[in-house]
């Protein structure tokens, strides 16, 4: 007779492994071992005893069973088996710096290379499969980077308080625009949508492009986008949106319109200095240099291009035209809030320090 196995474990530590059990097989692996056990004529009771488990348990498994359940494949675990803390650890370590600081000749981590890495500088003898899915349950994704211009202009803080500073003290017959321009392409931007595993969906090029260019104004306090197209990106187009907005926001109702817009060009022309001499309700608040989200417009357009132009298979740029006017016509209006930059801390002093000018002073 095989001597008996006799293991002490405290109960803190029982009750712990128990837990872990009833994580790790909850569910799919814990019905499988009932329905096996069951089918070997084993009594309710023997087996819950054996699996630690309750006798509801096992009546609940075979009733979902004789209803004609079926349990799908288990779901694999988010890490790999040797996903230890010291793996994680080591591979976080390496993310933080360029291959180059490492000897290679690359600007980007791949999984092979960490995994080569990782047997160099640690040890670990993992698969760039291994890698990936370390990656993944450290909630990694490869994706595509983002071009980003240096905001450093040395008015920044005070730009974004005037800004801030006409938000909070707007009055019922002034309104705060938001503008900007867009360049509306025929070809396609490319973009990820649900496709089958294995395959890529073709999206055919036109051919020869073709462009327009779009200007739009956001009320910040309705969510509606005002806008108009031009073949060309002038000072004129920008004009015309002004004109736009005069004539929606007329004298009679609105006494104050503070237009925000970016420093290019075509905003501080000498003719639309000129208009506005001409138009004197109106005041224009430059954002701060290469400062993109300042600008709750980007928002809209960016909305934009995610339901109109990315994988758009137009072959006219006049119908794109008209998917972007039903677009900006339907599916608004886009209630967005300043961003978080308008109340970090230097922009909360430079509000401060322009408390005690006058209300003059503000454009």
């Amino acid at each position: 007779m095989p001597a008996q196995i006799v293991i002490e474990i405290a109960p803190a530590e029982q009750a712990r492994l128990l837990a872990q059990l009833r994580r790790a097989r909850r569910g799919h692996w814990l019905a499988l071992h009932i329905l096996l056990l069951l089918t070997l004529h084993h009594s309710p009771s023997e087996i819950a005893a054996v699996l630690l488990c309750a006798r509801s348990t096992v009546y609940a498994v075979a009733r979902d069973w004789q209803r004609g359940r079926r349990w799908p494949e288990p779901v694999r675990p988010s890490g790999p088996p040797c996903f230890t803390p010291s793996l994680r650890r080591s591979l976080l370590a390496l993310l933080k710096k360029s291959p180059s600081a490492y000897g290679w000749c690359r600007t980007r981590w791949s999984c092979a290379t960490l995994a080569l890495q990782l047997a160099v500088q640690r040890g670990f003898r993992v698969s760039a499969e291994t890698v990936r899915r370390c990656l993944q349950a450290l909630d990694w994704v490869w994706k595509r980077a983002k071009l980003a211009a240096k905001d450093n202009d040395p008015e920044r803080a005070a730009k974004l308080a005037r800004i801030r500073r006409v938000f909070e003290r707007l009055g019922p017959r002034e309104a705060l625009l938001f503008t900007d321009e867009l360049d509306l392409h025929l070809l396609p931007k490319v973009g990820a949508q649900w496709m089958p595993r294995a395959t890529q969906v073709e999206v055919m090029t036109p051919g020869r492009n073709e462009q327009r260019h779009l200007a739009g104004a956001l009320d910040l306090r309705t969510g509606r986008v005002h806008h108009r197209l031009w073949f060309r990106k002038v000072n004129g187009l920008f004009l015309d949106l002004l004109n736009l907005v005069n004539s929606v926001y007329p004298a009679r109702h609105w006494d104050r319109i503070y237009v925000v817009a970016d420093n290019d060009k075509i905003h501080k022309a000498k003719q639309v200095e000129h208009w506005l001499k001409q138009h004197p309700r109106f005041r224009l608040l430059f954002l701060p240099t290469y400062c993109p989200r300042a600008n709750p417009i980007e928002r809209c357009f960016g909305d934009l291009h995610d339901k109109i132009t990315r994988n758009h298979r137009r072959k006219r740029i006049r119908d794109l035209v008209k998917d972007v006017e039903r677009h900006l016509k339907q599916n608004g209006p886009w209630h967005y809030h300043l961003s978080e930059i308008y109340y970090a801390a230097e922009v909360t002093r430079a509000l401060r320090k322009q408390a005690a000018l006058p209300s003059s002073a503000v454009a």
